[in-house]
């Protein structure tokens, strides 16, 4: 078993041992029991509490093995529009509720809900649901988005 107790970043020149795929929920665990891509088993043991692991981020096991994060392709909404005001108003309205959005070029994608999901369509989005790896912006106190 691999523990887990080190984040080194988005860059490492070490060859990686094993990856981990992991759904949004789970990279904003600290403590937790994971599966590497090939079964291995790894003890996530993070002291750091409020900063989510990152999509392609690196770690260091107890033994000086790297494992990288990658993101788990899980059910999101995706919601778009072709004019930045009707695409302004209903990021202000997710952004009132607190919802977790991803946001792209007059796109966003959030968790699936179908209060919010009717709302958008009422705002004038096209809404579907797809197959995506989820990585919503941190906010505004939290740092930078990764890309």
């Amino acid at each position: 078993m691999l523990e887990i107790h080190q984040r080194l970043g988005l860059h490492c020149h070490e060859p990686v041992a094993a990856t981990v795929i992991l759904t949004h929920e789970q990279r904003h665990k600290n403590r937790q029991r994971l599966h590497t891509d090939s079964g291995e088993e790894v003890h996530l043991i993070m002291q750091e509490r409020g900063r989510p692991l990152l999509v392609g981020e690196y770690l260091k096991s107890r033994c000086g093995r790297i494992v990288q994060i990658q993101g788990a392709e899980e059910t999101v909404v995706r919601a778009s529009c072709e004019d930045w005001e009707t695409f302004a108003r209903a990021c202000y309205h997710l952004g009132n509720r607190h919802v977790k959005v991803q946001v792209g070029e007059r796109w966003l994608r959030m968790t699936p809900d179908h209060v919010l999901e009717a709302m958008l369509i009422q705002q004038g989005l096209q809404v579907c649901r797809e197959r995506a790896v989820f990585m919503p912006e941190n906010g505004a106190y939290h740092g930078h988005h990764p890309h």
